[in-house]
């Protein structure tokens, strides 16, 4: 964990669901010099908090949380509120993995082992898989792994992809996320990083690109295949 890591807090806050809660809670941090840098919300749909407002958010440059946490609770629509560890310090950096299934558990076995290997010395490394059929729906997944918090690698274990899924693939990497690709039938691997033959090797090389330890850097391969 590096010293911006250190700097970073988080808080989760129970709210009621009506118009300007956020505008409030947002007004209320902004007052105590905190930095919001991301932030989360949803709605219970079951449970004591039914109908009601989870916002998780990250921050930094708060002199005084503790008052900050007073201040917000002296809100008439916030009914609970209190620091929580930030999903960086335990989730850390996440491997996605998309495709088919069997080829997604392989990835993920090696990717898992590797993180394993590396999360026992200290470093967080997640992994993240989803198996999905057609090119729609992989594409429109690909996507949104620009949007995921913490997604720093993404693999594509398949045994064809191509057409919208290549695009996707250009899209996540103009955003800085390297993708590696299973050799497969379709143009996908002409539009990744990486391919790799091996689907428990594409895990291991994904989870050795992202880690601090580990000498392996994708940027080194870019274009080859193994």
């Amino acid at each position: 964990m590096d010293d911006q890591d250190r700097d970073l807090f988080a808080l989760r806050i129970i709210a009621e669901n009506e118009k300007g809660v956020l505008r409030d809670i947002a007004t209320v941090v902004a007052g105590h010099n905190a930095n919001i840098l991301m932030i989360h919300q949803e709605i219970f749909d079951s449970g004591p908090w039914n109908g009601m407002a989870e916002l998780y958010m990250e921050y930094d440059g708060c002199p005084d949380t503790g008052e900050m946490v007073r201040h917000l609770l002296a809100l008439p629509s916030v009914r609970e509120a209190k620091v929580v560890e930030p999903f960086s310090h335990i989730y850390g950096t996440r491997v996605i993995i998309i495709g088919g299934g069997a080829q997604v558990a392989q990835v993920a076995l090696g990717a898992v082992n590797e993180a394993d290997r590396h999360n026992i010395r200290g470093e967080r490394i997640s992994v993240d898989t989803i198996p999905l059929v057609g090119e729609k729906t992989v594409a429109q997944a690909v996507d949104a792994v620009a949007r995921l918090p913490r997604a720093a690698i993404l693999v594509l274990a398949g045994s064809l992809m191509g057409g919208e899924i290549s695009r996707a693939v250009d899209r996540v990497r103009e955003a800085g996320i390297p993708v590696i690709a299973l050799k497969m039938a379709g143009s996908v691997p002409r539009h990744a990083d990486m391919v790799v033959t091996d689907p428990i090797q594409a895990g291991v090389f994904a989870v050795m690109h992202v880690s601090s330890k580990a000498v392996f850097d994708i940027n080194r391969v870019r274009g080859k295949e193994f």
